[in-house]
C-alpha cells in the first residue's frame, strides 16, 4: 500500500509542473494555455498544442475545448483524425449533413479514429475537451464552403 501512495504522490508532483524541453513536455491540467481559435473552426471553440505545429509536417497533439452545444459543420481531414475525449461528451456522425440522429456519442475516456476523407460532423454534450493527435500538417475541409468560417 505505501508503494502505491508513494507512486500517487510522485505522479501527482510531476503532474502539478510543466517540463517543457526539445525532446520532452508535460502539462498539468491547470497548466495548459488556451487560446481562442482555430480559426478553422466555428466560434467559440478554444485550443492549445501540446506537441508539435499541426500547421506543419511531423508529429502533433493539441486540445479542443468546446462548449455545450457546439457544433462541427460535416467536414473531413486529409489524413486520419485520432480523438481522445477528456471530458463532457463528444458526439460524432458520419455523412456529409449535420443529422442529430447519427450522432454517436464518446465519453471521457474514449478514443475514436477516422479513416482520411471520411465526412463526419460533431456536437459537443456538456463543456468538452477532446484531444486531437496525428501527423500534419492538420486540414479540416468542410462539406459546403458555407460552413468554412475562414470564408466568412
Amino acid at each position: 500500500m505505501k508503494k502505491r501512495i508513494s507512486f500517487f504522490g510522485l505522479l501527482m508532483l510531476f503532474s502539478a509542473l510543466w517540463i517543457s524541453g526539445a525532446d520532452h513536455g508535460i502539462f498539468a491540467p491547470n497548466s495548459i494555455q488556451w487560446q481562442s481559435g482555430p480559426p478553422a473552426l466555428p466560434a467559440g471553440a478554444k485550443f492549445a498544442v501540446l506537441e508539435g505545429d499541426p500547421a506543419k509536417e511531423g508529429l502533433f497533439t493539441m486540445r479542443l475545448s468546446v462548449p455545450h452545444g457546439y457544433k462541427i459543420p460535416p467536414h473531413s481531414h486529409p489524413a486520419v483524425e485520432q480523438v481522445t475525449v477528456i471530458s463532457g461528451t463528444f458526439q460524432i456522425g458520419m455523412g456529409d449533413k449535420f443529422d442529430e440522429s447519427k450522432l454517436n456519442p464518446m465519453t471521457a475516456g474514449t478514443f475514436g479514429f477516422l479513416a482520411p476523407k471520411m465526412n463526419h460532423f460533431a456536437m459537443a454534450k456538456g463543456d468538452t475537451v477532446i484531444q486531437l493527435h496525428g501527423v500534419g500538417p492538420w486540414q479540416i475541409n468542410y462539406v459546403s464552403q458555407a460552413d468554412d468560417p475562414r470564408k466568412k
